[in-house]
């Protein structure tokens, strides 16, 4: 019969369990929550709790919410013309952090990446080209990562957009071919806004 495994050495495994978190990272930081006063620790988890059952997609742009849409979405101060197409909402984030970008966003959740399975029908693409279709929207900004699998769902969104009468600008590329937008600072993501250039 199997042991059952310890509650620390639990937390252990559920952090090892995060991106770019080893082994050690793990223990330090299960170790750190076992330290925590009993409020801030019962807040940590309540935290998790909530972002799990609380927030959803946003049903125009896919930005999580808990609302049926987002508050950039039912800001009547931002752009309604102006549209960046993002991979992820981490994404989004960086762009908004930096505070230059006034406009709307679509998240794809994700990339194409034909090597992991992710096709276009994985990604919220059918849904930007309807809400394209609207005719509010005059200019798409392709904000995904630029690198390889990035670019290519540039494309594969530029060829589906053909046709519509709607501009298509990327991201300048000042920013680090390679890089994250999540990783890229406030003044790099601004001045790729503001440098953007036709696709």
């Amino acid at each position: 019969m199997a042991k059952t495994k310890s509650p620390i050495n639990r937390l252990i495994d559920a952090f090892a369990n995060l991106p770019s978190i080893g082994k050690k990272s793990a223990e330090r930081l299960a170790y750190h929550v076992l330290k925590m006063p009993n409020e801030e620790a019962i807040e940590f988890a309540e935290s998790i709790r909530a972002v799990k059952e609380n927030l959803r997609p946003c049903k125009t742009c896919f930005n999580l919410s808990e609302n049926e849409e987002c508050d950039i979405c039912k800001d009547p101060r931002r752009d309604q013309n102006v549209l960046c197409v993002v991979e992820q909402v981490r994404d989004l984030l960086a762009i908004e952090q930096a505070g230059s970008f006034r406009g709307l966003y679509h998240v794809l959740q994700g990339r194409l990446s034909p090597l992991d399975g992710v096709g276009p029908e994985k990604l919220s693409i059918n849904t930007l080209v309807t809400r394209l279709k609207e005719g509010v929207i005059r200019e798409v900004i392709m904000g995904t990562t630029p690198n390889v699998e990035g670019d290519g769902t540039a494309l594969a969104i530029a060829t589906r957009l053909a046709g519509l009468p709607v501009t298509i600008t990327r991201l300048a590329r000042g920013l680090t071919v390679g890089a994250s937008l999540e990783q890229a600072n406030r003044d790099m993501l601004a001045d790729a806004i503001a440098s953007r250039q036709p696709f």
